[in-house]
């Protein structure tokens, strides 16, 4: 078999990227991973919320950020507001309250199309790594560095590892979605 650990890194990484996406996305259950994506102004720099403040989760449907600098209270409840989070940041002049409310029907729903189309981004992200793949196979074939049967091996090998990856997606999302349908 020939190396395709190269291939296999980068299809890795694919699936950690939709891991994180995943995460961003909530279930109902309150998770500071939804605020990973959300920066704020400080000292002239966009710095992520977790770096400017310590977030915790007193129960289950609420988060509590505590800024470390007082000053950032408003900021941070500035950009939660026009993040696409859906809640309303309660400020009460020391923290900022996140309560998750039970998601809708409708909400779950919209939530899950949001699941599957980040499944389907990365299957497409694997679909390239394959493409650059057997690209580089082709031209080691037309610079006659591998024969025409190793160039066939490895077209099925490259397959049947894309195969097993987008396998890996479909159960992540499998998932997930169970996660964002059980009440």
């Amino acid at each position: 078999m020939a190396d395709y650990q190269e291939y296999s890194k980068k299809m890795d990484k694919t699936l950690d990227v939709l891991g994180s996406q995943f995460n961003s996305v909530r279930a109902g259950r309150a998770n500071a991973q939804v605020l990973d994506n959300i920066s704020v102004e400080y000292y002239g720099a966009p710095s992520p919320i977790g770096q400017v403040a310590s977030i915790s989760s007193p129960d289950p449907r609420s988060l509590v950020i505590q800024p470390w600098d007082s000053t950032l209270l408003k900021p941070i409840e500035k950009a939660i507001q026009i993040s696409d989070l859906g809640i309303n940041p309660q400020n009460d002049g020391r923290v900022i309250r996140l309560v998750f409310p039970q998601l809708t029907e409708e909400r779950r729903k919209e939530l899950t199309k949001q699941v599957k189309k980040y499944s389907e981004d990365a299957k497409v992200a694997i679909r390239n790594i394959r493409r650059d793949a057997m690209d580089a196979y082709k031209k080691k074939l037309k610079a006659s560095e591998i024969t025409e049967d190793d160039h066939k091996k490895s077209e099925k090998e490259l397959q049947d590892l894309t195969d097993k990856y987008i396998k890996k997606i479909d159960e992540k999302c499998a998932a997930k979605e169970k996660e964002l349908l059980e009440i």
